[in-house]
């Protein structure tokens, strides 16, 4: 017979694997398919502040900034956009999204903050770092960096990674 602790060791071990794939101290392999996303769409800012260099093709947004692409939004105290650059004049179309400050992706039920974000649109790809929390519904991840693809919708957790996760039970 199977004590309370045993049963709730079980549980937790079968849904730990079920929430995340593998989780180690190194890094873990997780879901996202709310953060599955259309990369292509336009990208529109908000934000209290712009200063812009055309000589860099750079534009920094700061205070209170929202970055919005379909249903997913990026927001920080501060958003650096760098420009695709062809012959070494900026063409106009966004590379990336550089979020630095109290920065949150939000996009469905699924949210990460972070200290800063690089956001590569051509690639597809956002990259986490500096004390990362996950929250999926009400499971929760936290570790040092978070890599998604946004085209398949999968990602990677790495730097002492730790699993937060409700079993259902309320026991």
């Amino acid at each position: 017979m199977m004590t309370v602790f045993s049963k709730f060791a079980a549980i937790a071990a079968v849904a730990l694997v079920m929430i995340t794939g593998t989780a180690n101290a190194q890094g873990a392999s997780v879901a996202f398919g709310g953060l599955k996303h259309d990369a292509s769409l336009p990208v529109e800012i908000t934000a209290d502040e712009l200063s812009v260099d055309q000589a860099t093709g750079r534009a920094v947004f700061t205070g209170n900034v929202v970055a919005g692409q379909g249903e997913m939004r990026l927001s920080a105290s501060r958003v650096q956009v760098q420009y695709a650059t062809q012959n070494g004049q900026p063409t106009g179309d966004i590379d990336q999204l550089i979020a630095t400050g109290s920065v949150t992706l939000v996009n469905g039920a699924e949210a990460a903050e972070s200290e800063k974000a690089v956001y590569s649109v051509s690639g597809a790809e956002i990259v986490m770092t500096g004390n990362v929390i996950l929250t999926q519904g009400v499971n929760a991840l936290s570790g040092e960096k978070l890599t998604v693809d946004l085209k398949s919708g999968s990602g990677r957790m790495s730097g002492r990674v730790r699993t937060i996760f409700r079993t259902g039970g309320s026991e």
